[in-house]
């Protein structure tokens, strides 16, 4: 669905038949959506932006009238990337009426979770959380809509493996990571890959919060890898551009986890960063129909959430391509259960998402009972010294022994 008229559609059902009437009066009652996050703390590299495009995204379609009539209420608290604080963020919001949650913390999300499937909620996961939370068989609640850590690595190295030539037989792999489970997820299937393509991988883990990275790039400089992947944040991948030019490793075969942004860049230089690659669930720019609607409309309006700098950055953009999927949902949900939105409807209108990109801002989605990713397509960029340049389609790969590996993990789950 086209997001010019996906934003038209979701605004349809509030014409009261009033000509003039600009815009319609919104019905009585509001969607609200719990944001808890981390605005304090670890994940302040990301959710200013986030929660920036979110709130923008809301503004936009209340301006057309809301959802089939009903205007959306964001509201956000701080959880300061603390589980407990995070639990008692959950609770006081859904004494509030709030159904439809999310935290974009993996600490905190894996600390809600089990509260959130007893109750029947739903929480929103986009690239955070448990990892086989997109088996919907087993977490009915859970929505992690988007590409997994597992499913990135996965495409980074079907990337990597179309760049060596189509063989990665006998070609050396580094992959990074802050020591955490954020950066530890991706290791074992990194090992099956290893095995099944036949590469040699190398794992350099590197310490919280990722600024001493001097004796692991001296490693790397003796395994001289093909590649690097890497699953860094922020800081870290500045860090790492300046070891790599110490060290003489070529910054064109460094490729990130999705977190690495035009802040990010910017700190490198423009300049030196050339040729750095970044896998990605969302595209990044304003070159898209969205972004450019909501800088007309809504800054234009002197409505944006936060400074319009930001909209360029690709934390904005994920921001807004979070909340495109969840009004998305919601609007469905409206459709077939009419109002108001209760958490079983909100669950079934995220299982009825077909074939959804919001124009061009992701790769479209189908999400089902089954498969809460949506389909775990990414698809690598490379700065080109002014912007973020595509190196291929939306793609998932490997996608077989994910599943395999997902349906292992979430079993135990089942099992507890």
């Amino acid at each position: 669905m086209k997001l010019k008229t996906y934003t038209k559609n979701l605004a349809a059902a509030t014409v009261v038949g009033m000509a003039g009437m600009v815009p319609a009066m919104a019905e009585e009652g509001t969607i609200k959506f719990g944001l808890c996050y981390d605005l304090s703390k670890a994940y302040t590299f990301i959710t200013p932006q986030v929660a920036q495009g979110a709130k923008d995204l809301a503004t936009l379609v209340n301006m057309k009238g809301g959802i089939a009539g009903h205007q959306i209420e964001m509201i956000i608290q701080d959880h300061g990337n603390e589980p407990q604080r995070g639990i008692e963020c959950y609770e006081q919001l859904k004494r509030e009426g709030v159904v439809v949650f999310d935290m974009l913390s993996t600490p905190v999300s894996i600390a809600v979770l089990p509260r959130v499937m007893k109750d029947k909620n739903v929480l929103i996961q986009a690239l955070v959380g448990r990892g086989d939370a997109v088996d919907g068989s087993v977490f009915t609640q859970i929505f992690p809509v988007g590409p997994t850590y597992l499913g990135q690595a996965a495409n980074d190295i079907a990337y990597i493996k179309e760049e060596l030539g189509g063989d990665l037989n006998g070609k050396t792999i580094g992959f990074m990571y802050l020591d955490y489970a954020f950066g530890q997820e991706p290791h074992d299937l990194l090992k099956t890959l290893a095995e099944k393509e036949g590469f040699t991988l190398h794992l350099y883990p590197v310490p919280l919060p990722g600024s001493d990275q001097a004796s692991t790039w001296t490693k790397a400089r003796r395994d001289k890898p093909d590649f690097m992947m890497a699953w860094l944040l922020a800081g870290g991948h500045v860090v790492a551009a300046k070891e790599m030019k110490r060290n003489g490793f070529p910054i064109d075969r460094y490729l990130s986890v999705n977190w690495l942004n035009e802040v990010d860049i910017s700190n490198i230089g423009a300049e030196a960063a050339i040729g750095i690659k970044r896998g990605t669930s969302t595209a990044g720019g304003q070159d898209i129909p969205v972004i450019q609607e909501l800088i007309t409309e809504v800054y234009g309006n002197g409505k944006g959430a936060g400074p319009e700098e930001k909209v360029y950055d690709v934390y904005y953009n994920t921001g807004v391509g979070i909340y495109s999927t969840a009004f998305e949902a919601a609007r469905l949900a409206i459709e077939k259960d009419g109002y108001p939105i209760t958490a079983a409807s909100m669950k079934a209108g995220f299982e009825s998402i077909t074939d959804f990109d919001a124009n061009g801002l992701f790769a479209p989605l189908t999400v089902t009972a089954e498969d809460h990713g949506g389909g775990g397509k990414t698809r690598v960029e490379m700065w080109d010294g002014k912007t973020w340049v595509p190196q291929q389609e939306w793609t998932a790969a490997y996608t077989d022994l994910i599943w395999g590996l997902v349906k292992e993990s979430s079993a135990t789950f089942k099992s507890e």
